[in-house]
């Protein structure tokens, strides 16, 4: 009987050591709540993710492959040798372009690519020459001449136009700091019994679905077409009920909208938003000029979106124009003498001369009056230091821009587009996240919006020496745009954003989104982006005249001819003023949307207009939540060895009982 005991209790020490020995391993914590508890085991990480987007010929972008997440330990990609199962790469951008073709040229490789995180550093533009992930010629098939071989865009690699069925997420500088040290801690514990995962939730709809195209996406309501609204101004406000005859019409524009591969990481600073910037300090330097209402034209302002998306904004512009939509009451079309675009002007050089090169198009008589008055307004800036030159005649035509719809809409046009470059992009971020506010510089701006306001005023009939000496740009504004629309401080939360607006995001996104509910000339503000109600407001008030019905409810009053209720977001009450300035919608030329039941039907082409059968009719998936963490697992070896002591514990502690049991029952029987 004392063998038996001393047996038990052997048993039991060895039972009682095992379970410390467990414990002992890690740290007590008490969590108060289940999130406590969550917090501690899963490390959100910050990011912006590549989303799926739809054509009709098929998909690119980003999805998981699947209906759920997708769980992979992290490897750098100096490592991705040695991938012997799924792995999470993380990738510095520098190697990021190498890494995708990888995965294009090798399938196996390709296999074993879970996801995709990209490291995020603040000085990344000073190691590169150029990341791009347009295509050389971008939209080429918009153009209205054939040359797909020239490169306009030199650093243009064209991932962005390709599918990827696996998530590939932009890290924040604090998230990519964290995940190196998760790499090298991988890389450290290779024989260790933990890993540590990523867990991607980048499930798309048309993913779980099955539909692989915008005709299919559309008719099951797994995705949106992109899109926004576009605004046009006329300053001074054309008044649409006199007797009078229309003046001719002098249009100057520009794009609000960019592209990157990374879907909320895109700014866009020097492609376009430069050009956005120029225009509206060209817009707030007329409108202190008076005497423009006795000009012999009329001068028309027109901000576009959906342009890096075959041109939808100004495709839509004319289809709208030729229904009669309210949208483009008091404008007609067939009265355009002149087209002036402002590209990319944040790139000539801050010191020293700021040459600028003017991209013509059209009648030569017209080109040739544009050019003159750009000569004669750089003439009155000789003290600026600019100059203009015409383009190179070895270029095959005016570079990927919205007046290539205007040509294609209208050959006989008068067409010029100011850009800082000549034969190719001086942007070498192009459709790039790095297109940023450290890419441009504001007196580039300034001298390019000098040019711009100078010049109108010529083309529009002014004559006056002194009022054209009177035309002077803001600097000071022009800063403080670049804060709103360029960085997250102050962001959209700037005194003269907020003036206007109630803005919905403090950092700026510049990338097209999609079109929510029926298209309207009105939207509902949820409907409509920040940067378009902004620009509505602000080209509202800057073209205006007061109205009589200034009150303080100018919703319920301003109601006549040409009245608007600006600034109505920011204070509730709004000011009623005379402006003729528009929102016009910005969505594919063949889509149709059906207010019964609230969907969208994708029209036959129109084999007459060339840009109606390039259209791709561009969507973008739904989604529920885009969400990735981190957060250790045991490895199966590590399982198993858990598995097998369960069940050694489970057999001694049957044992222990069957001892147990022996020894009371002769206990009790000497008893």
């Amino acid at each position: 009987m004392g063998s038996k005991l001393s047996l038990l209790l052997s048993l039991l020490c060895f039972v009682t050591r095992l379970c410390f020995s467990f414990s002992a391993s890690g740290k007590t914590n008490s969590f108060e709540s289940v999130p406590d508890l969550e917090k501690s085991m899963y490390t959100q990480i910050d990011g912006f993710p590549c989303v799926r987007l739809l054509n009709l010929s098929g998909e690119i972008g980003c999805s998981n492959p699947g209906r759920g997440n997708v769980v992979a330990p992290i490897v750098r990609f100096k490592n991705a040798n040695e991938l012997v199962g799924p792995a999470a790469i993380l990738v510095s951008l520098d190697e990021f372009e190498s890494l995708l073709s990888r995965v294009s040229n090798d399938p196996d490789f390709a296999r074993k690519v879970a996801g995709i995180l990209v490291e995020s550093t603040t000085q990344v533009q000073n190691g590169i020459k150029g990341f791009s992930p347009d295509v050389k010629f971008p939209q080429a098939g918009f153009a209205p001449y054939r040359s797909n071989n020239f490169e306009w865009n030199p650093a243009g690699s064209g991932i962005m136009w390709k599918a990827y069925n696996f998530p590939v997420f932009l890290l924040s500088q604090n998230s990519s700091l964290i995940l190196q040290e998760v790499a090298l801690m991988n890389e450290k514990s290779k024989k260790a019994y933990t890993k540590v995962v990523s867990e991607f939730d980048l499930v798309m709809q048309t993913t779980k679905s099955g539909t692989h195209d915008s005709d299919s996406c559309l008719k099951e309501g797994t995705c949106l077409p992109l899109g926004g609204y576009s605004v046009w101004s006329a300053l001074p406000p054309i008044n649409i009920s006199s007797p009078l005859k229309a003046k001719p019409v002098v249009l100057t524009m520009t794009s609000m909208d960019s592209a990157s591969f990374f879907r909320d990481k895109n700014l866009g600073a020097e492609s376009p938003i430069s050009g956005l910037i120029a225009l509206l300090a060209v817009v707030d330097a007329l409108s202190r000029l008076g005497g423009l209402e006795e000009l012999n034209k009329q001068l028309v302002f027109v901000v576009l979106t959906g342009e890096a998306w075959g041109y939808l904004g100004s495709r839509r512009f004319f289809l709208e124009s030729d229904q009669q939509s309210d949208t483009m009451k008091g404008l007609d079309l067939a009265m355009i003498e002149t087209v002036l675009e402002i590209g990319s002007v944040g790139k000539s050089y801050p010191q020293g001369t700021k040459t600028f090169f003017a991209h013509t198009a059209g009648a030569t008589s017209s080109v040739n009056g544009t050019l003159n008055a750009l000569q004669h307004a750089q003439d009155s800036l000789i003290t600026e230091s600019i100059i203009v030159k015409t383009a190179s005649t070895s270029n095959p035509g005016v570079p990927p821009s919205s007046i290539m719809t205007f040509l294609r809409k209208k050959p006989q046009i008068s067409g010029l587009v100011l850009e800082d470059f000549d034969s190719a992009f001086s942007n070498e971020f192009y459709h790039s996240h790095l297109d940023d506010l450290s890419n441009i510089n504001s007196t580039s701006i300034v001298a390019a919006a000098s040019l711009v306001a100078r010049s109108l005023y010529i083309l529009a009939g002014g004559k006056d020496p002194s009022a054209l000496n009177n035309i002077k740009i803001n600097s000071s504004f022009v800063e403080e745009l670049l804060g709103c629309l360029l960085d997250c401080e102050p962001g959209l939360s700037c005194g003269l954003v907020k003036h206007y607006i109630s803005p919905s995001t403090t950092c700026p996104s510049h990338y097209v989104g999609v079109i929510l509910g029926e298209p309207s000339t009105k939207p509902y503000p949820a409907y409509a982006g920040d940067i378009s109600r902004f620009v509505w407001n602000f080209l509202a008030d800057k073209t205006s005249i007061p109205s009589k019905n200034v009150s303080s409810s100018c919703s319920k009053d301003c109601n006549g001819d040409n009245e608007l209720c600006i600034r109505e977001e920011a204070d509730g009450k709004g000011v009623c003023v005379i402006s003729t300035t528009r929102f016009v919608p910005a969505y594919s030329t063949r889509l149709k949307y059906d207010d019964e039941m609230g969907s969208w039907t994708v029209l036959p082409s129109n084999s007459s207009d060339i840009m109606d059968v390039e259209d791709p009719v561009w969507t973008e998936s739904n989604w529920d939540v885009i969400n990735v963490r981190v957060y250790t697992v045991q490895t199966a070896a590590y399982d198993h060895v858990i598995l097998l002591l369960g069940i050694l514990v489970t057999l001694l502690a049957y044992l222990l009982i069957v001892i147990a049991r022996t020894v009371i029952r002769k206990a009790l029987k000497q008893d």
